[in-house]
């Protein structure tokens, strides 16, 4: 088929495997959940991997530029959407709570839950520039992608790999009875390190957006062959 070439392939498993994730996050087992952080770190990976691929061997094609997106947003969304349902009530309640709060079984964060507003920032920011990509594209401007957008790709992912390996910890928790000063030490760290890569994630999509735009707002739009 033209334009199947080894990045191309490595995209397609990487489609295959964002699909894999939520089943696996969604089964309350350690097993299932350290092997959803498994799989996600090798898409995680492998999106590095293709897109080195394509530039160092000349391999870049016109569905590599199709797929290439298509992955990265379904990764986002195959994990994003089970990280907020599971915070908001599909998890068991843990049995060793934060000191003076009642047991939730959700991140390590004050109610446990994943709040709403980062998500839509999140979702918003990709839906925004690839609507405003294909605008662009329609009058022969090729926008591409800057480097502040590929920080802030590399952050969403330590966060969501971050938080997987949590929800697999918490299972392994309740498996084993888990509640000692090793895991409530544990449980501050990963508290404070999720925490502030969300931050810097979040920080780094709106900033990238804003950067995104101010790039191109010299361009002329309305005509074809702006650029």
């Amino acid at each position: 088929m033209r334009g199947i070439n080894l990045p191309n392939l490595i995209t397609i498993s990487r489609i295959g495997l964002a699909l894999v994730v939520p089943p696996l996050l969604f089964h309350p087992t350690f097993a299932a959940r350290l092997a959803a952080f498994i799989v996600f770190l090798v898409a995680a990976v492998t999106d590095l991997w293709d897109g080195y691929l394509a530039r160092s061997q000349n391999l870049i094609t016109d569905l590599g530029k199709l797929l290439d997106p298509i992955a990265d947003k379904l990764l986002l969304v195959t994990t994003f959407v089970p990280l907020y349902v599971l915070s908001h009530g599909a998890e068991p309640q843990t049995p060793f709570p934060w000191p003076g709060e009642p047991g939730h079984g959700g991140l390590p964060w004050d109610g446990g839950r994943f709040p709403l507003w980062i998500v839509v920032i999140i979702f918003g920011r990709e839906l925004f520039i690839t609507l405003f990509r294909g605008y662009a594209a329609k009058r022969g401007v090729v926008l591409a992608a800057g480097q502040s957008g590929k920080y802030k790709a590399v952050c969403q992912n330590v966060f969501i790999g971050a938080a997987i390996l949590w929800y697999a910890l918490h299972s392994r928790a309740f498996e084993q009875g888990w509640g000692g000063q090793v895991w409530m030490g544990w449980r501050y760290f990963h508290f404070g390190f999720t925490v502030v890569v969300l931050s810097v994630a979040v920080v780094l999509t709106v900033y990238s957006m804003v950067v995104y735009l101010r790039e191109y707002r010299t361009l002329n739009l309305g005509r074809s062959g702006a650029r």
